[in-house]
């Protein structure tokens, strides 16, 4: 079965730092982009970042820039986003996608991540 699934998300303190995880099974990695997202209450989804497969990251949202860093490992099958100084505006569902562009592929189940202000 084709899945993607994150991990890692939970409630931090403005400041604090967070490790979401997107880990696939049924296919591999590498050969996929692989997008973050996320929407806030209320909000529409927007793309955080994207790193395609060679590793090499092609975007960061203005709004993380310098805070959140993505990195892929192919041998696990993961791709991780760190999630550093973070906001109270951080807090949304993230998701991962094997698609950069927010449209088609293959999409998590999303994970909580809370920012008290």
């Amino acid at each position: 079965q084709v899945q993607l699934v994150e991990s890692g998300g939970g409630l931090v303190h403005p400041g604090g730092s967070l490790r979401l995880s997107c880990a696939a099974s049924g296919f591999t990695l590498d050969n996929h982009p692989i997008g973050w997202f996320r929407q806030a209450p209320g909000k529409e989804r927007e793309g955080v970042s994207c790193v395609i497969s060679s590793g090499y990251v092609t975007f960061y949202a203005d709004s993380v820039k310098g805070r959140f860093t993505v990195a892929r490992d192919n041998a696990k099958n993961t791709v991780y986003l760190q999630m550093n100084s973070l906001k109270p505006e951080d807090t949304a569902v993230y998701y991962c996608a094997t698609v950069c562009s927010g449209r088609g592929g293959y999409w998590g189940q999303g994970t909580q991540v809370t920012v008290p202000s």
